[in-house]
């Protein structure tokens, strides 16, 4: 399970090296894919699998369902995990998702996000605020 935030900075060359306490939840090999509000979202072979598998459920006859695998399926890159357990972020990816320097990266349960520094901060701040009663609207069936 990934859980936590830890701060980080992109070097010259586009690597980031993993935080510690995420390292044994992950695998050599990785898969980024374009991540929701802005982020890129990095699993593990196993998790990247099972993601895929609910997207091959989509009825790809519909529009919606196509726009989605189209987006979603373009921005795939496959990052191999070094020996200081950096990762490579593709020159492509820093551009097109305009990947900053300064970076949090989130665990969320089965995959890590990469954000840039200040969209998390301000995201963290929205959503703080709404927690406790998002929290009681999800869980309140529990």
């Amino acid at each position: 399970m990934l859980f936590g935030s830890f701060e980080h900075q992109l070097d010259e060359k586009g690597r980031i090296i993993l935080p510690s306490k995420l390292r044994t939840a992950l695998s050599e090999k990785l898969y980024i894919i374009k991540g929701y509000e802005g982020c890129l979202s990095v699993f593990c072979e196993k998790d990247f699998e099972n993601y895929i598998k609910k997207i091959q459920e989509l009825p790809y006859n519909e529009k919606l369902t196509r726009d989605v695998v189209r987006v979603a399926m373009s921005s795939v890159s496959e990052l191999i995990v070094d020996k200081q357990f950096r990762i490579q972020l593709p020159k492509e990816v820093i551009e097109r998702y305009k990947i900053s320097k300064e970076l949090t990266i989130v665990g969320v349960i089965d995959h890590i996000e990469i954000w840039n520094r200040d969209k998390w901060l301000e995201y963290l701040a929205l959503n703080e605020q709404q927690f406790d009663s998002n929290s009681e609207n999800l869980l309140k069936n529990e």
